[in-house]
């Protein structure tokens, strides 16, 4: 019997072979799995810590870029407080230098003070003197400066005060309230407690008052007001005289004046025929005013009144003015009305009585 030959390559060889290999890469794969996953589980925790810094870094470097802007804004303001300390430094160099001048001036001023006290109390004590030699108060009465002329008249701030009848008149119209055009249609909308307190209305309540306490006690008065309409200050003492000596007369004027509210328009004809209701007539007048009248005995039928016409008003008015008797103007002047000094002007020169156009402080 013939002898088989032997391969050693034979399949059953080859699958030995091939299936070894494949248990040994099988094996590779297992353990590779097995060492990734071990690989990943120790490595999560050292990435996620380096995720960490590396946002840290990135935050880091936003506040560096931050704190440079920041020290970029703070070097600029350094060197503008920088130029203001200078100039304050400046400032302040030539503040004392004018605190010094001003130091050597109060000296001067104190020095001069105490020179013009010393010569205050000389004088004061020439005034004693004087007063001592001179007249009882009783002999020369209350007024301040006598005139030795004509009757007992007297002159006070170049207003003629004195005779035996005086007669003032107020103006009461709305543009009594203020100064200006504006500052008129403004307060004339307010309620009376405000119109009353308007500054220039209480000037002319002052200055009543004022006249009011220089009328001679031997003397009679009366006082009209005046806007649209003319009616005496005190109620039911149209067309007669009061005693300027006896105080009730004199207290309810004054009382009177502070009830007063300015309004409505100006007519100085009619105030001017109330003066020649009077019997027998005054031989003094007072005219507080702040310019030309706006109608005549009635209403005009158009609401502005030009500057001719109001002077054409007041011409007419004055034509009924008693005869030589002198008329004293005291104007408070206002805003739009310039012909009202020139005229008043004129009639205070044509009746010799006197024009005054207060202060604001005064009286």
């Amino acid at each position: 019997m013939k002898r088989r030959k032997l391969n050693v390559f034979s399949l059953s060889f080859i699958d030995c072979i091939c299936c070894g290999l494949g248990a040994i890469i099988l094996l590779f794969v297992v353990v590779n799995a097995k060492s990734a996953h071990r690989r990943d589980a120790v490595t999560s925790d050292l990435r996620a810590q380096v995720n960490k810094i590396e946002q840290q870094v990135l935050d880091d470097k936003k506040k560096l870029v931050e704190s440079r802007n920041i020290l970029s804004e703070i070097d600029a303001d350094l060197v503008t407080t920088q130029g203001r300390s200078r100039e304050i430094i400046k400032i302040l160099n030539e503040k004392k230098v004018e605190l010094a001048d001003r130091d050597k001036d109060t000296l001067a001023s104190k020095t001069h003070i105490n020179k013009l006290k010393d010569d205050l109390r000389s004088l004061e004590e020439e005034l004693r003197r004087l007063k001592a030699g001179a007249k009882t108060q009783d002999d020369i009465g209350s007024r301040l400066r006598p005139f030795p002329g004509q009757g007992d008249r007297q002159y006070l701030t170049d207003l003629k005060m004195g005779g035996k009848r005086i007669f003032i008149l107020l103006d009461v119209s709305a543009s009594m309230l203020d100064e200006t055009v504006v500052g008129i249609i403004r307060r004339r909308n307010l309620k009376n407690v405000q119109k009353i307190s308007a500054p220039k209305w209480q000037q002319a309540v002052k200055t009543m008052n004022w006249l009011i306490t220089q009328l001679p006690s031997t003397s009679q008065f009366q006082i009209y007001i005046f806007n649209e309409t003319a009616r005496p200050l005190l109620e039911h003492s149209k067309g007669t005289w009061l005693d300027a000596g006896a105080m009730d007369p004199l207290n309810l004027s004054a009382e009177s004046l502070y009830r007063l509210v300015p309004e409505k328009g100006t007519s100085l004809i009619s105030a001017i025929k109330s003066i020649n209701e009077m019997k027998p007539t005054p031989d003094n007048i007072f005219l507080l005013t702040d310019g030309l009248p706006t109608m005549g005995s009635s209403k005009p039928w158009r609401t502005r009144v030009s500057s001719k016409k109001r002077v054409s008003l007041f011409n007419e008015a004055i034509s009924q003015l008693p005869k030589r008797v002198p008329v004293n103007i005291i104007l408070y002047p206002m805003e739009g009305d310039p012909m009202a000094a020139d005229v008043y002007w004129r009639l205070a020169k044509k009746t010799k009585g006197s024009f005054f156009c207060p202060s604001k402080n005064w009286p």
